[in-house]
């Protein structure tokens, strides 16, 4: 039997509501903004009259962005990244969760290995000691400075050891009395039941891995190849002068109607338009995702 809500209730409803669209309405403005000023010219963006929709529309901030190889090879290097990090994290956190989320009788010495795995998130090396660990590993300026250093996600991890320590019990069991090993009951049975926690877990690597730009930053020592959020960082402090020595002669034309701020915005909204466009495929599984290991037997 449904129970009718009350008026009270209702009113609530309508708050929530409204409090959450408020939120999503804060998070989505800014986007169309800055796409806004991508897509005005440069008196108008320069002028501060660009809100929510473009004045003087124009792409040359675009065509001038698609001109650039660095743009081009840095976005390579982010998909690069993006293809080796995926799945490397997702195998580190698979198999470091399965042995974890047994209990200490199954497993001994569980304890200790999982308080070492905690004391890692709450201190490091520091960045010196880091540095000089990878230039001795001679990883400088390579993808892999940018994949291993952080291979195994910790607190991912640990979300992946809760979520698997909420699967029932009895499936494991059942599949040992018929003489299953843990490399088949992790492979036929933990990950088919663990797909919306690894979509979700495997969103939030992609997502760290494309807004990374601070180790590209100081491990690679060639601009050439940076990632893309390095480049837009590095963009983002010297685009006027780029701007300035880049249009010349024939070009007078787009020079005429750019400016560093539309040329920012550009590349701000195109580094955040591949995540962007991976969220909706992944949104049916949030719903479980969110709620890894609340699920006891």
């Amino acid at each position: 039997m449904v129970r009718n809500k009350t008026s009270w209730e209702r009113f609530f409803d309508v708050i929530i509501y409204f409090i959450m669209g408020l939120l999503s309405v804060s998070c989505i403005l800014p986007l169309i903004h800055i796409f806004a000023i991508s897509l005005s010219d440069k008196s108008a963006a320069m002028a501060g009259w660009v809100g929510l929709w473009p004045v003087n529309f124009t792409t040359v901030s675009y065509e001038y962005i698609v001109r650039k190889p660095e743009f081009i090879r840095a976005f390579f290097v982010s998909l690069q990244r993006l293809a080796l990090g995926i799945p490397l994290n997702m195998i580190m956190v698979v198999v470091t969760a399965y042995p974890l989320s047994k209990s200490p009788r199954d497993f001994k010495g569980r304890s200790v290995y999982m308080w070492f795995f905690v004391f890692t998130m709450l201190f490091s090396g520091g960045l010196i000691p880091t540095y000089l660990t990878i230039s001795r590993l001679k990883l400088l300026n390579s993808i892999w400075v940018l994949v291993l250093p952080g291979l195994l996600p910790v607190w991912n991890m640990i979300l992946m050891v809760n979520f698997f320590r909420g699967l029932p019990k009895a499936l494991e069991e059942s599949a040992f009395i018929d003489g299953a090993g843990h490399l088949s009951v992790l492979k036929n049975i933990y990950l088919p039941l663990s797909l919306p926690a690894l979509a979700t877990i495997g969103l939030f690597t992609a997502v760290g891995h494309w807004n990374a730009w601070f180790d590209g930053m100081i491990y690679m020592n060639s601009p050439s190849q940076y990632p893309l959020q390095s480049y837009i960082r590095t963009v983002v402090d010297s685009a006027s002068r780029d701007i300035n020595s880049a249009f010349t002669g024939e070009n007078w034309r787009i020079m005429s109607k750019l400016s560093d701020k539309s040329v920012k915005s550009a590349q701000i909204f195109l580094g955040a338009v591949p995540i962007l466009m991976v969220y909706p495929v992944l949104q049916k599984y949030f719903m479980t995702g969110i709620v890894l290991g609340s699920v006891k037997e």
